[in-house]
């Protein structure tokens, strides 16, 4: 990939809001959906609103996905959309339980534009199994898809996807310039949310825009889990532009959408990058290269 250069009619500064949230048991996901969209109507003036993963029923709330389960037609992205409209900003959803068309449960990410119609559409591949259901309940996504946001080039990728190098190659060999990433990471691995929130947005040279889950659920054990918070953006770079604590918070950031094209012209390391391919075609044995 040749070096890229820097765009003279991208506009200069966009306002990015991460809205990270708890989904206290006590509360419907009625009420849930309801809150955060009054929540959301508070910040006149943001370009894209970021949510966490499955916020609206509850990460853990296994037992219940398929009660809570909603079509693209469902109440969360019906308010992500009235919200969309009325405010002219993009709403990227974060996750929700969706029933697919053939009754499969997914992991479903959605990116609203400002004109309330879903511009961008992801279901979580890498479903997590390691103390959860989910790899049980959810079927896994199969599609990897871009599209144009108040980034730029925008995609998704969910919670633990952030493991999976590959598939974060993937996403920058195919033009993507930011990547939005719910979560519902606990606390008790929050270092390792940090380290890979970093390490992906330097080995790709993208705004990582992160937006974790707070508060407590309950685990498959039946035991508390505290969740992570400390939902960050970093530029690409991989500097830490700002970042949240451990509580409900909505951090609103303005970010330059240019950022991507001069890092990427300044020190060209995806033009120096080899395929998957080219890698894999790699002798094992370095003394046949000779």
């Amino acid at each position: 990939m040749a070096p890229q250069t820097v765009p003279a009619d991208l506009p200069r500064s966009r306002r990015v809001a991460l809205v990270q949230l708890a989904s206290p048991a006590e509360e419907t996901r009625e009420e849930r959906i309801a809150r955060v969209g009054t929540l959301l109507r508070r910040y006149a003036g943001i370009d894209l609103f970021v949510l966490p993963e499955l916020w609206s029923a509850g990460y853990f709330a296994f037992d219940r996905y398929a009660e809570l389960a909603e079509t693209l037609e469902g109440p969360t992205v019906e308010m992500g959309r009235r919200v969309a409209r009325d405010l002219g900003s993009a709403v990227h959803l974060g996750s929700f339980v969706e029933r697919g068309e053939n009754g499969a449960l997914h992991n479903t990410a959605v990116l609203i534009d400002e004109h309330g119609e879903i511009a961008h559409l992801y279901r979580k591949i890498h479903v997590f199994g390691y103390q959860s259901l989910e790899a049980e309940l959810l079927a896994p996504g199969a599609s990897l898809g871009i599209a144009d946001g108040p980034l730029g080039r925008m995609a998704g990728t969910t919670c633990y996807d952030l493991r999976f190098p590959g598939l974060w190659q993937e996403l920058s060999s195919r033009g993507a310039e930011a990547v939005v990433v719910p979560a519902a990471w606990p606390a008790a691995r929050r270092e390792h949310w940090c380290l890979l929130t970093q390490a992906r947005a330097v080995e790709h040279q993208m705004w990582v825009l992160a937006c974790n889950a707070c508060g407590e659920q309950r685990g498959v054990d039946g035991s508390s889990v505290p969740l992570g918070g400390f939902s960050r953006i970093v530029d690409p770079s991989g500097r830490v532009v700002a970042e949240c604590g451990d509580g409900e918070e909505v951090l609103v950031v303005e970010l330059d959408p240019g950022r991507v094209a001069e890092v990427r012209a300044e020190f060209p390391v995806i033009a120096d990058r080899l395929s998957p391919e080219d890698y894999g075609a790699l002798s094992a044995d370095p003394l046949s290269a000779r």
